[in-house]
């Protein structure tokens, strides 16, 4: 069983409610849009594991150290997460096509600031994307979630909300 801490979007934001919220994870994602190396590293100390890709935003060392694309396994979950992905039914172009050709169980995606957690019937996938977790973005309210996966299970899925002000 591994307890996951999922964020996005941070540009740059550091905020110390990110170590507090994901203190008991067994792994920490980013998908997209770290920002700051500073803010990388500081993210990365947070969970015995850090997994995370570069967003649209992210140049320098974030850019040369996170992969566009990453596909791993946690437990017996297949994960491919990217920046942007578009959503089931709205796929961003190519996307449907390479969910196809890799069939993961979990898609993790960024971008739009907008959290949304949906299944996706055609490919027997659930799709997440966890918001923004840091202040630049229209978004209203700042968001992290976390989650469990215990073998094939993805349970226990919380939203965690940070006030969009400083």
């Amino acid at each position: 069983m591994k307890r996951i801490g999922l964020l996005s979007d941070t540009h740059s934001c550091l905020d110390d409610r990110y170590a507090l919220h994901f203190a008991k994870c067994d792994e920490l994602w980013h998908a997209g849009d770290v920002g700051d190396a500073g803010l990388l590293r500081h993210l990365e100390s947070i969970a015995p594991v850090f997994r995370g890709v570069r967003g649209n935003i992210d140049h320098g060392e974030v850019a040369r150290r996170l992969p566009e694309i990453q596909r791993f396994r946690v437990e017996d979950v297949d994960v491919l997460m990217t920046h942007i992905a578009g959503y089931p039914g709205r796929y961003a172009p190519g996307m449907a096509g390479l969910l196809d050709a890799e069939r993961p169980r979990l898609l993790v995606a960024g971008h739009s600031h907008i959290l949304k957690v949906m299944p996706d019937p055609l490919r027997d996938m659930l799709y997440i994307n966890p918001g923004a977790a840091g202040y630049h973005g229209w978004q209203k309210v700042r968001t992290l979630v976390r989650f469990t996966i215990d073998g094939a299970d993805i349970r226990d899925l919380e939203v965690i909300e940070l006030a969009k002000t400083r």
